[in-house]
C-alpha cells in the first residue's frame, strides 16, 4: 500500500490529508505563545479594531520590524471567520490559519515543481517529509511570517528550476508568477525571498561557468521587467508606511532589526556557525534521518542538472544563516525543500551512492534520540514545573516515538525506503498529537496570561475582555501575550509603586502585582491611603525569562 502511494491519482489530496493530520493536533487548544506569536497577532488584532491597515502597532508603541504582508493574511482570516461565525478575533487559531495556510502552500508547491526536478514519486516522498518536519510543524502553531514565507519561496524556486532545467519553453506567463511570488515575499519579510534566488543563481552561475556557457535561464525569467514587477508588488505599502512613520520604519527594520541581527545575537538569539547542522536532527525529525545519508550521494551526482539546482538552492542559503549571528531554529527553513527532494531522490535511486557506516549511524542516532529524548524531557519538564504530574500523553508520545523509530529503522534496513519515509510521515501523526493536543495545552503553570484573564473576569465579572482603557494594569509580567488575552489596552506599569499609583487615581481600577513588586506596591498604597483588597492569584512560570512569579490581582476596598 505505502509503496503505490506516490502512484495515487490524487496526490495532493493525499499530501493535504497528511498535512491537516500531522498539524490539526494542538492548533485550537495551545494558548498564545511568547513572545513572537503574540506579537504578531496582537498587532494584527489591532489592525483589525482600528481598522488602520497601514501602520503596525503593538499596544500604544509602533512596531517597525516586518513588513504588513502576514497581519494583512491574518486579518483577512479573522474576518472571514467572523462574517461566517466560525471563530474571532479573541481566538488565537484564528491567526495561526496564515501558517497553516502558508505550509500546506508550500508542500504542494514542493510536489508540483519538484515533479521536474526529481520525478512525480520521490517529489511526493519529499513534500510528505517536508510537511512532518518538526520545525515546520512547529511554525504552523505559531501565528507569524515564516511558514507563509517558505510557501512563496518554495513557489518561485519551483518555477526557477523549473527556467534552469528547460529556459526555452519558460512562458512570460511564468516569469511572472516568479517575480510576483518574490514580491508576495518581500511584503511577508522583506529581502529574505529575493535572497534565496539571488544566491542560487550566483551558485549556479559560477557552477555551469556563466561567463563561458551563458545563462538561459536567466533570459527566461526576464528579469528585465520582472524585478520592476516585484518591486511594484511592494513598494505601495513601503511608500505609505514610510509616510505614515516619517521613515521611522525603514530606520528600525532595517538598521536595528535587519542589520542589529547580522553582525550580533539579536534579542539574546545569539548562535555559533554549525548551528543548523548541530540542530538539524531535531528540526528535520524524522525527515534528517533521510536526508543525512542522501547528502553524500546528492554531491557525488552535482553534475546532474536537477541535482545542481537543488544544491544551489539549499547550500549557499544554509551557509549565509550559518554566518548570520542571530539564529533562530526556524532560519534555515527556505533551504528544507531543497533537501527534501535531494533525500527523495536518493530514496528511490536503486543505484544512488549508499552512505557511509558512520554517516548512517549518525542519522539513526538523530531519529532515535529525538523519537526518544523529546518525550522524556517533556515527560521530565512537567514533572517539574506542573506539580510532580506525570503526563499520560507525555508518554503516550514516547510509546509512539518508539515504534516510529523502529518502523522506520526497520523498513531501511531492507531497502524499503518508500515504506521507510511515509511510515516516518504517518507514524509522526500519533507522535505529534500526543504532545501538540495531549501534553502542552495542559500545562497549567506554563500559561499564564490566559490564567491572569480569567483570574481578572473571575474578579470583576462585569469587566469586559479585552479590558477598556484605563481598567487593568500589571507590574512584573509584561509578555506580549497578556496584551492578547486581556487586551492592547492594558497598563504595563514599571514597578509597585506604579502600581499603587494606578490603582489609586481612578476608583473601580484592577491590577496585578508580581510578588517581586509586592513590598513597593503595599509601602506605596498606604501612603496614598488605600485599602488593596486581594482578588485572586496566579502562579506559574514566566517561560521568556526562565523564572517563577506569581500575580496578585488587586482592586480598593
Amino acid at each position: 500500500m505505502l509503496d503505490r502511494l506516490p502512484d495515487t491519482p490524487h496526490p495532493r489530496l493525499w499530501l493535504a490529508l497528511f498535512c491537516v493530520l500531522l498539524w490539526l493536533p494542538g492548533f485550537f487548544t495551545i494558548p498564545p505563545g511568547d513572545r513572537d506569536e503574540s506579537r504578531f497577532a496582537q498587532a494584527t488584532r489591532q489592525m483589525v479594531d482600528t481598522g488602520d491597515y497601514v501602520r503596525i502597532r503593538l499596544g500604544d508603541e509602533e512596531r517597525n520590524k516586518k513588513p504588513a504582508g502576514i497581519h494583512w493574511a491574518q486579518a483577512a482570516i479573522v474576518h472571514v471567520l467572523e462574517a461566517t461565525h466560525l471563530g474571532g478575533r479573541a481566538d488565537i487559531w484564528a491567526y495561526r490559519g496564515a501558517s497553516f495556510l502558508g505550509a500546506l502552500l508550500a508542500v504542494l508547491a514542493c510536489f508540483h515543481w519538484g515533479r521536474a526536478l526529481v520525478g512525480r514519486r520521490a517529489a511526493f516522498v519529499g513534500a510528505a517529509l517536508l510537511g512532518s518536519a518538526l520545525v515546520l510543524v512547529v511554525e504552523v502553531h505559531i501565528a507569524k511570517t515564516d511558514a507563509a514565507l517558505l510557501a512563496s519561496i518554495t513557489a518561485a524556486m519551483g518555477l526557477m528550476g523549473a527556467a534552469y532545467l528547460a529556459p526555452a519553453g519558460f512562458t512570460a506567463r511564468r516569469a511572472a508568477a516568479f517575480w510576483g511570488a518574490l514580491g508576495i515575499g518581500i511584503l511577508l519579510k522583506g529581502p529574505i525571498a529575493p535572497m534565496v534566488p539571488l544566491l542560487t543563481g550566483l551558485s549556479l552561475f559560477l557552477m555551469d561557468r556563466g561567463w563561458r556557457n551563458g545563462t538561459p535561464w536567466l533570459r527566461a525569467l526576464r528579469p528585465a521587467w520582472g524585478v520592476p514587477l516585484m518591486l511594484a508588488c511592494a513598494a505601495p505599502w513601503f511608500i505609505a508606511i514610510g509616510i505614515a512613520t516619517e521613515g521611522r520604519f525603514f530606520a528600525e527594520a532595517v538598521g536595528d532589526d535587519m542589520l542589529g541581527k547580522v553582525g550580533a545575537g539579536g534579542e539574546r538569539h545569539w548562535g555559533p556557525p554549525g548551528f543548523y547542522v548541530a540542530i538539524f536532527g531535531v528540526t528535520a525529525f524524522p525527515a534528517a534521518f533521510f536526508v543525512l545519508q542522501a547528502l553524500p550521494s546528492a554531491w557525488a551526482q552535482r553534475v546532474q542538472p536537477p541535482v545542481r539546482f537543488l544544491l544551489a538552492w539549499a547550500v549557499p542559503v544554509w551557509l549565509v544563516f550559518e554566518a548570520v549571528a542571530t539564529k533562530l531554529p526556524h532560519y534555515a527553513l527556505p533551504a528544507y525543500p531543497a533537501l527534501m527532494l535531494l533525500a527523495a531522490r536518493w530514496m528511490l535511486d536503486p543505484l544512488a551512492t549508499k552512505p557511509r557506516a558512520w554517516l548512517r549511524w549518525l542519522a539513526i542516532a538523530a531519529l532515535w534520540g529525538v523519537a526518544l529524548v523529546l518525550p522524556a524531557a517533556l515527560l521530565v519538564a512537567i514533572w517539574l514545573v506542573d506539580g510532580s504530574r506525570v503526563d499520560v500523553f507525555a508518554a503516550l508520545a514516547l510509546v509512539a516515538g518508539v515504534l516510529l523509530a523502529v518502523v522506520v529503522t526497520r523498513e531501511a534496513r531492507a531497502g524499503r525506503w518508500v515504506r521507510a519515509g511515509l511510515s516516518a510521515v504517518i507514524l509522526a501523526i500519533p507522535f505529534y498529537s500526543a504532545i501538540l493536543e495531549g501534553a502542552l495545552p495542559r500545562i497549567d503553570a506554563v500559561w499564564l496570561a490566559p490564567r491572569v484573564a480569567a483570574a481578572l473576569h473571575r474578579a470583576d465579572p462585569a469587566l469586559p475582555i479585552p479590558v477598556p482603557p484605563g481598567r487593568f494594569g500589571i507590574a512584573g509580567y509584561h509578555e506580549p501575550s497578556l496584551l492578547f488575552a486581556t487586551g492592547g489596552a492594558t497598563a504595563l506599569l514599571r514597578d509597585g509603586t506604579a502600581a499603587a499609583a494606578f490603582l489609586a487615581e481612578t476608583p473601580g481600577r484592577t491590577v496585578a502585582v508580581s510578588d517581586r513588586d509586592e513590598t513597593r506596591f503595599r509601602a506605596e498604597a498606604t501612603r496614598f491611603g488605600l485599602r488593596p483588597r486581594e482578588m485572586g492569584l496566579v502562579s506559574g512560570i514566566n517561560i521568556s525569562r526562565g523564572r517563577w512569579l506569581t500575580l496578585q490581582l488587586y482592586g480598593v476596598e
